[in-house]
């Protein structure tokens, strides 16, 4: 880690120090709102305009470029400061990127007032504007290991591109390309970055010495594999090849957790909530491949990708960043945060695994997992949207 080259002075409210302050704020926020309108819809009937979306395309398109995307933001921006020693956006610039993200979420309630095409460009804008954001330290530092990331960036601002495409009709199945492309590289994008902090996180957070296992040839052969798991499931959705690709990944991610495993995760909240998120992720491709060979519904391994990997894993780094980066004790976290995670747990469980044991209850599991994601997110805000507005307590700038 570089020592951070300039110092900006507290000229602005602490809440635009970093990153992860305005954009962990937002995400979570967003996190309830879109679940409770999803929940409007599917349990109450609600027929919202989304610019002429279909409310499930809607659904799915917040999800990944929404609310993933708002986290990846605040944890990128706050990261490669940390990685570069260089000062990244604050201030003004910091306020202008968060409004920009907002506006892409608030123009797709305005019905037919405004047209999709410029909501595509308002929307695709804020991932440029963060690309750019995170080029200049990295740059300027020539720090060029960065750019796998950037890659997976530029990556997701075409796939949203591709999705908006296909909403107008340009580009044929476009909308289904940009979302599963969408969500794949966010995994990919937590593959990366779980490879750099995991084994880091629990080798310092249990109570004892512990070295974890890394493997290089699983680091490069899953990456690999996933890229063609990825490249299958677009171009032939749900067939053999990407049964077995997801297979393989299977069995790859599952050594990787063997090799990350210790006892002491289950005593510490902040360690196994990413551990049991990465498990969600293994899950998926277990449930991927049955879609396949048993014939179980796509949805089910979409999910478990979705609401198990992805938010079980986002909720914990929003809540380790956050307490790491407003000076408070990692080690030392508040005792809500169990039940927090364990209740995004147990609605995973509800939403992916009940529908497979009884599937006449469909819409119950349903609404049940949309109410414990809105509780889960709703503590998070509680607990710590007093630490993301207030200055850190150690009166430092951050």
């Amino acid at each position: 880690m570089q020592q951070i080259t300039s110092q900006p002075a507290h000229a602005h409210p602490a809440f635009l120090n970093l990153g992860f302050r305005p954009f962990f704020t937002v995400a979570t926020a967003y996190a309830v709102l879109s679940m409770l309108a999803w929940m409007g819809v599917t349990a109450f009937g609600w027929q919202p305009d989304f610019t002429g979306l279909p409310a499930i395309t809607w659904h799915a398109h917040e999800m990944i470029y929404g609310y993933s995307q708002a986290v990846i933001a605040g944890f990128l921006l706050t990261a490669v400061r940390n990685w570069t020693g260089v000062q990244t956006l604050h201030g003004t610039p910091l306020l202008l990127l968060l409004l920009l993200w907002l506006a892409g979420r608030v123009l797709l309630f305005t019905g037919s007032a405004v047209s999709l095409p410029f909501i595509a460009l308002v929307d695709c804008l804020f991932m440029a504007c963060l690309i750019g954001a995170l080029l200049v330290p990295v740059i300027q530092v020539r720090q060029w290991r960065q750019m796998g990331i950037i890659s997976k960036l530029l990556l997701l601002l075409v796939g949203n591109g591709v999705f908006y495409a296909g909403a107008l009709g340009a580009i044929e199945d476009g909308m289904r390309i940009g979302l599963y492309s969408g969500i794949y590289l966010i995994i990919a994008l937590i593959f990366v970055m779980g490879r750099r902090v995991m084994p880091f996180f629990i080798e310092k957070g249990v109570d004892y010495p512990v070295q974890l296992k890394n493997r290089q040839w699983l680091d490069v052969s899953s990456l690999v594999l996933f890229l063609a798991f990825w490249i299958a499931d677009l171009v032939r959705p749900d067939t053999l090849p990407v049964a077995l690709l997801a297979l393989a990944l299977l069995v790859l991610h599952a050594i990787r957790l063997v090799g990350w495993y210790t006892p002491g995760i289950w005593k510490k909240p902040l360690l196994w909530v990413l551990y049991v998120g990465y498990g969600w992720l293994v899950t998926g491709f277990a449930l991927k491949a049955a879609v396949v060979f048993i014939g179980i519904s796509p949805f089910l391994p979409l999910h478990a990708f979705a609401y198990g990997g992805i938010g079980m894993i986002t909720l914990g780094m929003m809540a380790r960043v956050t307490l790491g980066h407003t000076g408070r004790n990692v080690f030392d976290p508040p005792p809500v945060l169990f039940w927090m995670f364990a209740l995004l747990l147990c609605g995973a469980v509800i939403r992916v695994l009940l529908p497979l044991l009884d599937p006449a209850h469909y819409m119950a599991w349903i609404g049940l997992s949309q109410g414990l994601w809105i509780i889960a997110f709703t503590l998070f805000l509680t607990i710590f949207l007093p630490m993301l507005i207030r200055p850190r307590p150690d009166g430092q700038f951050g």
